[in-house]
């Protein structure tokens, strides 16, 4: 009896491991499956990239006769001539005035945005409430509302084809989203540290800059992040404002290459327009974890 009961076991044992191993390799399966959709769904968005940084090698009478990945022939002119720019200026101006307009956005946003998402997210004041819905409706209307009269603003101050229009609007705090990103944040942090610093004799700003501030990183370098890249890729309001090529920005040195004729230096312009994405793919890659923080913890307590 001991002997059947035994052999009962061990088949029931051996049964249950066999649909286990079998859910298991059913697990992985699926598994594989995901990260192969995953991957070529990645490739996929991918590809234009790709193919923009393999076609700024190819010499210009094959770039669009051989669209393919990969050439035989290869060739570094492309940049050489692409450096040189137009009208004696050369690319390497068109970087630095992107570089200088983004930096001082960025420094812009952090400054003013941070002083207001802590005036609403820890100060009363009369109206705190009317004039932060107003600033949330400001995320909802289109920049091309406010082109025309801001246009007519800079124009009488005699701004247009001045940096101005491109980086004052940032030290007045004009991005309500990073507004309302450090608002978010600022409310999740524990007010009884506010409370413990105020007892013990701390004024408003020194809590803003001693307390607030170095917690607020996060919000920060997110912010930061968002506002480089769309500084450096922004190309509406630079070709709004902007006509003098020594004032130019990379976007419109790289539209200044092309001709609607035809006659368009293509390698050139391919070359320069991988070189551009160069700034933000390594600031994107070197803050990533700081940018993902700052998103996944704003809001939560």
């Amino acid at each position: 009896m001991n002997i059947k009961t035994t052999s009962a076991d061990s088949s029931a044992n051996a049964s249950e491991m066999s649909r286990s191993r079998t859910a298991h390799r059913a697990v992985r399966l699926r598994a594989l499956l995901k990260h192969i959709v995953i991957i070529g769904f990645g490739l996929l968005m991918l590809y234009p990239v790709l193919w923009l940084i393999s076609s700024s090698f190819k010499p210009n009478q094959i770039i669009f006769s051989s669209p393919g990945l990969i050439t035989q022939t290869w060739t570094f002119e492309n940049y050489v001539n692409g450096w040189k720019g137009l009208q004696g200026v050369s690319f390497g101006r068109f970087f630095a005035n992107s570089a200088f307009i983004s930096v001082m956005s960025v420094l812009g946003n952090l400054v003013t945005c941070s002083m207001a998402a802590y005036a609403f997210g820890r100060l009363n004041f009369r109206f705190k409430g009317l004039w932060f819905s107003l600033m949330l409706v400001t995320i909802m209307l289109p920049y091309h509302v406010v082109l025309v009269p801001q246009y007519v603003i800079y124009s009488k101050l005699e701004w247009i084809n001045t940096y101005f229009p491109l980086i004052l609007p940032k030290w007045l705090a004009h991005d309500s989203f990073f507004i309302l990103l450090m608002v978010q944040f600022i409310r999740g942090l524990p007010k009884e540290l506010d409370e413990s610093a105020t007892i013990d004799g701390c004024s408003q700003r020194q809590i803003y800059f001693r307390i607030i501030l170095p917690l607020l990183v996060p919000a920060l370098i997110s912010t930061a992040i968002f506002t480089f890249i769309w500084s450096w890729d922004d190309f509406f309001s630079q070709m709004i404002y902007l006509s003098d090529i020594n004032l130019f920005t990379v976007q419109l040195g790289i539209r200044s290459l092309f001709d609607p004729s035809g006659q368009s230096d293509w390698g050139g312009l391919l070359a320069m327009s991988a070189l551009s994405l160069l700034p933000i793919t390594v600031i994107f890659l070197a803050f990533q974890r700081y940018f993902l923080e700052g998103i996944a913890t704003t809001g939560l307590k």
